[in-house]
């Protein structure tokens, strides 16, 4: 990227007279009276074997003819003559930043800024200028990050502004492959605007999660996916965070059914016919049979399978599923009292979590409630979090994040309660953004 144009240079090359003509000096010209009231002009001329070479209307001519070696070789000529002033070596260096512009000659540009920058001759919001531009074109145009990091940190040293260009220093850690040090700096940033209360930027976020690429650095990877979908929600970023999350060398496989769930709520214009398919299947085996139906539905909304190798069992997934959606319908409050005489708590928390399929929130939010209470043998937990997202789909965000809060493991129980924690907390103002570029 470029973050400053060329063509702001040349703006603040003519702010201080690039383009004006240097004063000629001629000893002939200054009366002897005159010389103690003269001396303070003569700093501000150059000699006239110099001015004949630099001339300003024979330089423009040249350079509108794009005679760029004529104009080099003029001011390598007159840098040449012994004893330069400091005002002549200024104005060779406003002339070589000059025709490193109009050519093209990045590394001239830069000779000639860096010679002005030093010359003590500016104002100091000009020489701040000038740094900046100096540290774009090593950033931006020559590509040289070792140099953009030194004239950017210069800036910050300078103006006592070290946030303006620090993204700057930071991409060219990266951009020159010192990845540890952009993520130490990476790092810091985050840090302090979760210190502040603020969000990340997103490109933060994003060289976070580049920085995580290059190193193959899976954990920080998915630690910069986390916090995208955290301050900046998406349907892409929801999808590659559940999907790697499930790819984590910890994550259980009966967590799948978890985590198609909220796949299907947080990223429903991702989901295909595959994931559709998917939680079809663990649904219908985990006895969910209106969620399966549901799921069913959606990866065939037109009713037809077509044809291939799978399509007998994908078949018979639809029609388990559709029978069992029926009987559902019609008879799931018979199993209540079953439930409730059981001495295992887990039938009461999965009847409980069909009513939540059937859209009866407070039926099945009481029954999960009463299975968790008479105990779970097996994987408590596991019943807490559902309990949890149960809880969200109802709508009762405080009481759900109060739950999901205690929610521990290391298998990713405990990420799939910190993302449903995510999804209820999801910024109002990105909530509905498009998908990050």
């Amino acid at each position: 990227m470029s973050h400053i144009r060329l063509a702001r240079i040349s703006l603040i090359l003519a702010a201080i007279g690039l383009n004006a003509a240097p004063a000629m000096l001629g000893m002939n010209m200054v009366h002897a009276q005159d010389k103690e009231k003269a001396a303070p002009a003569q700093a501000d001329t150059v000699r006239p074997e110099i001015f004949k070479l630099i001339e300003t209307k024979q330089i423009k001519e040249l350079l509108d003819a794009k005679n760029y070696a004529e104009v080099k070789t003029r001011i390598d000529t007159a840098a040449a003559t012994p004893n330069l002033t400091p005002y002549e070596t200024f104005v060779l260096n406003q002339l070589r930043a000059q025709l490193g512009q109009t050519s093209g000659d990045q590394q001239m540009t830069v000779q000639g800024l860096e010679g002005m920058i030093d010359s003590g001759r500016l104002t100091p919001e000009q020489k701040l200028k000038f740094i900046d531009a100096v540290g774009s074109i090593y950033y931006s145009n020559i590509k040289d990050y070792d140099k953009a990091i030194v004239w950017f940190n210069r800036y910050g040293a300078e103006s006592g502004d070290t946030a303006k260009q620090r993204q700057f220093v930071i991409r060219s850690y990266f951009l020159k492959d010192d990845f540890a040090s952009a993520k130490t700096e990476v790092l810091k940033d985050i840090a302090a605007a979760k210190q502040a209360g603020t969000a990340p930027s997103k490109d933060t976020l994003n060289l976070l999660g580049n920085i995580g690429i290059k190193t193959k650095d899976t954990p920080l990877y998915l630690t910069a996916v986390e916090e995208l979908v955290r301050y900046y929600p998406s349907e892409d970023y929801w999808f590659d965070l559940l999907n790697r999350t499930r790819g984590k060398k910890t994550y259980a496989q009966r967590l799948d059914l978890d985590m198609a769930r909220l796949k299907a709520v947080a990223a429903p214009s991702k989901m295909e016919t595959e994931d559709y398919l998917e939680q079809a299947e663990l649904a219908s085996l985990g006895g969910f049979f209106t969620e399966a139906k549901i799921a069913i539905d959606k990866a065939y909304p037109n009713g037809t399978i077509p044809a291939g190798k799978d399509k007998a069992a994908i078949t018979k997934i639809r029609d388990t599923a559709t029978r069992g959606a029926a009987d559902d319908a019609k008879n799931i409050d018979a199993g209540i009292a079953s439930a409730q005489k059981s001495k295992e708590g887990v039938g009461l928390v999965n009847l409980g979590y069909n009513y939540i399929t059937l859209g009866q929130f407070d039926k099945g939010i009481d029954l999960m409630k009463q299975g968790i209470a008479k105990g779970v043998s097996k994987n408590p937990e596991d019943a807490k979090l559902r309990l949890g997202y149960a809880l969200a789909m109802a709508g009762k965000k405080d009481e759900s994040i109060k739950l999901l809060e205690t929610i521990q493991g290391d298998d990713g129980r405990a990420d799939l309660a910190r993302f449903w924690i995510m999804y209820q907390n999801k910024p109002a103002a990105t909530a509905a953004a498009p998908a990050a570029k």
